[in-house]
């Protein structure tokens, strides 16, 4: 029996359903994983416990490094994108290791297996022109204070939606300009919050008076607004404010993050602002500031004139 508070850990004899349901437990309880997190984990590893159970392979130490390889290549083979097998495999790892830590398997069968080559996507962004157009939402139609506040603060903090539904009153701070926020793995940052962002934040704040425990932004039960209602609003908000790209509210996070960088170039800043575990997360801004700086040059320099 494992401590209170802690995952109990699966043993060698027990099978998949059981080694599965212990590490999902642990993500939930000792890395305190977002639903979001734990379902993605749920499907991925779901779909490896389907393979392995298929094929007779009944037990966590039945999965080496062979079977594991197959499970990959039979995931390529049935259409699964790239990008789709390289999560499922980073299930896997998390899964394989945690099994490994616990004394499950003697070696990890992960080790040394890559998955097929995803072509690297880079996000779309909205120049400044298009920035201050969509922010520039009429703040005396209904929920106009709201959104205008969202919005210009999404912009301002690089806030994912995920952080921004979690904010409270109490962590906002006007008068510092700056905001904590609580990010993935339940870590705390505090960011700055640009003039625009508070004069918006100012006027939602006096025009809805509420206790510090309130969330900033309440949906319609006066609980916080969900991830799925602002993704709604910012595309409606969009439409009307004739911003004609497929606007959600992460397009708003790489803009933030490009426009940062091109002005700054500091890469490390900006990801101490995002929040990014890891600055190989951050570096795809620096090739859309490349991408920047070549339209630049194709359109300026005499002797450029590059093919696309």
């Amino acid at each position: 029996m494992g401590t209170p508070g802690t995952a109990p850990a699966a043993r060698p004899d027990e099978g998949l359903d059981t080694g599965l349901a212990a590490f999902l437990a642990h993500l939930a309880i000792e890395r305190q994983a977002s639903p979001h997190t734990r379902e993605a984990y749920r499907r991925d590893l779901g779909a490896l416990r389907d393979w392995m159970a298929g094929r007779g392979l009944e037990h966590w130490p039945a999965l080496d490094g062979a079977a594991l390889r197959a499970f990959v290549a039979d995931e390529h083979a049935r259409g699964l994108a790239p990008a789709s097998v390289q999560r499922r495999l980073s299930a896997c790892r998390a899964l394989l290791r945690w099994l490994l830590k616990h004394g499950v398997l003697a070696t990890d069968p992960s080790a040394g297996l890559r998955g097929p080559k995803a072509p690297r996507k880079l996000p779309q962004v909205l120049d400044a022109d298009e920035m201050g157009q969509l922010v520039a939402v009429p703040q005396e139609v209904p929920l106009g204070l709201r959104d205008r506040a969202m919005l210009e603060l999404f912009y301002s903090s690089g806030l994912r939606v995920s952080e921004l539904c979690g904010l409270r009153r109490a962590d906002l701070d006007l008068a510092a300009a700056e905001v904590r926020v609580l990010g993935k793995g339940r870590k705390t940052r505090v960011v700055p919050v640009g003039r625009f962002a508070r004069e918006a934040l100012a006027a939602w704040l006096a025009a809805e008076p509420a206790p510090p425990a309130a969330p900033l932004f309440p949906g319609r039960d006066g609980a916080a607004i969900t991830p799925r209602a602002v993704q709604k609003r910012v595309r409606q908000l969009a439409l009307r404010q004739g911003v004609w790209k497929r606007v959600h509210p992460h397009l708003l996070r790489h803009s933030f993050a490009s426009h940062v960088l091109e002005s700054s170039g500091d890469l490390r800043g900006v990801q101490e602002l995002l929040g990014h575990a890891s600055i190989a997360t951050t570096q795809i801004y620096t090739h859309l500031d490349f991408q920047h700086l070549a339209r630049v040059y194709d359109g300026a320099h005499p002797r450029a004139k590059r093919r696309p």
